[in-house]
């Protein structure tokens, strides 16, 4: 019975305590707001409302009235730097660094700042220097990913495998795919000097590294016809089925050529005619569509396109159909089947791009990397209305 009046008598002096508490919390945020210059609020009204400019108007204003303020000179920074102002945002962080004030963390923050605005800037060599310096800090995990993104514009891949090395996460996917690209691009240097055995070397770390590399096995299929073994070559190129089929339509034009080498070129075309009726792409059926044309003539490639335009309906098949009808067409036919023709690769245009399903960049032509977001193997080897046909 005691120890429960204690308790009793205990409630309203933790209550009183609380209260007493918030509103000590309550002066000392009322105090430390109305120290604040009324234009930092504005500019983070403006920012809410998604208005940058105004956004920047009203900080600038802010550092004018009290130019001591740390916060307003980050948010300041920030901005120009996202409006793609980094020589500004060089100047702010810089001064930011040049101060007695700041503490450790304020200042460590600011030197990040400034390199990630170098690096905006394209200005690689200083903002290297700049996460250097942060590697040994607070900050290291953070400089080790900006050095990484800087080694991979720099296009030193050495550098770029010492920092990945150095990542905690090994394990992940991500980074499986990452450093074997990496390999490959050191693969794919090699094999531009002539120099196979070395771009073997590569390709073998890559292929440990993720044994799903399509890549590695393209480039590998490379080295093998640089040495004169076509076969091998094909077998390299055919292993990419198990990896990932989607891609066997960039190495078909390979695939055909070596067969035609080898004296083998009915076998390289009802091999791609395998692939095309298992995994159906535009660019393989362009590929087959080529050979055919070459070897059978005009008639039995249309056959070809129109058969797989029965199959999968698409704009960029209905034209490459019209491309053949009106080889097979006579002359006085062709005006008003050469206007359908000419409609058609108008609007193809726009759906025979590559997209990149990170960032929705698109482009006309395959990347390994995606040049807007700095993706590795975002680039489905498709293009857009083959995905967006897709059930």
């Amino acid at each position: 019975m005691d120890f429960e009046l204690w308790w009793l008598l205990a409630f309203p002096a933790f209550f009183a305590l609380g209260w007493i508490a918030a509103r000590i919390d309550i002066k000392h945020l009322v105090k430390e707001s109305r120290a604040l210059p009324r234009s930092y609020f504005a500019g983070l009204n403006f920012l809410l409302a998604e208005q940058p400019d105004k956004a920047i108007e009203s900080f600038i204003e802010a550092t004018r009235v009290d130019p001591q303020t740390v916060e307003i000179h980050f948010a300041l920074g920030a901005l120009f730097r996202r409006r793609g102002e980094a020589d500004r945002a060089i100047r702010v962080h810089q001064s930011l660094i040049e101060r007695d004030d700041l503490k450790p963390e304020q200042r460590l923050e600011a030197l990040s700042e400034l390199g990630q605005d170098y690096l905006k800037a394209g200005l690689l060599d200083r903002a290297e220097e700049v996460f250097l310096k942060l590697r040994e800090s607070e900050r290291h995990d953070e400089a080790q990913q900006f050095l990484l993104e800087i080694y991979q514009q720099e296009k030193d891949w050495q550098k770029a495998l010492s920092i990945a090395e150095q990542l905690p996460d090994h394990s992940s996917h991500l980074w499986m795919k990452q450093v074997a690209n990496f390999y490959c691009e050191l693969a794919a240097s090699e094999i531009t000097h002539s120099n196979p055995t070395a771009a073997r070397k590569w390709l073998d770390l890559a292929l440990q590294v993720n044994r799903k590399c399509v890549r590695a096995n393209m480039l590998l299929g490379d080295v093998c016809q640089l040495d004169g073994q076509l076969q091998a070559a094909i077998e390299a190129w055919k292993r990419i089925e198990q990896q990932d089929p989607d891609y066997l339509a960039q190495v078909a034009g390979r695939l055909l050529e070596a067969h035609r080498q080898l004296g083998q070129e009915a076998q390289g075309y009802q091999l791609l005619r395998g692939y095309l009726q298992h995994y159906p792409s535009l660019d393989l059926m362009d590929v087959v569509f080529q050979s055919v044309l070459q070897g059978e003539g005009p008639e039995a490639a249309y056959r070809l396109v129109r058969d797989e335009l029965r199959r999968n309906q698409t704009l960029l098949g209905l034209d490459k159909l019209l491309e053949a009808q009106l080889m097979v067409t006579p002359p006085e036919k062709r005006a008003d089947l050469d206007l359908v023709k000419n409609l058609i690769h108008t609007h193809t245009r726009r759906v025979a791009r590559y997209s990149c399903h990170d960032c929705g960049f698109k482009a006309r032509q395959f990347y390994w990397r995606c040049p807007a977001c700095g993706g590795w193997e975002t680039y489905p080897p498709k293009r857009t209305e083959e995905f967006d046909l897709a059930p």
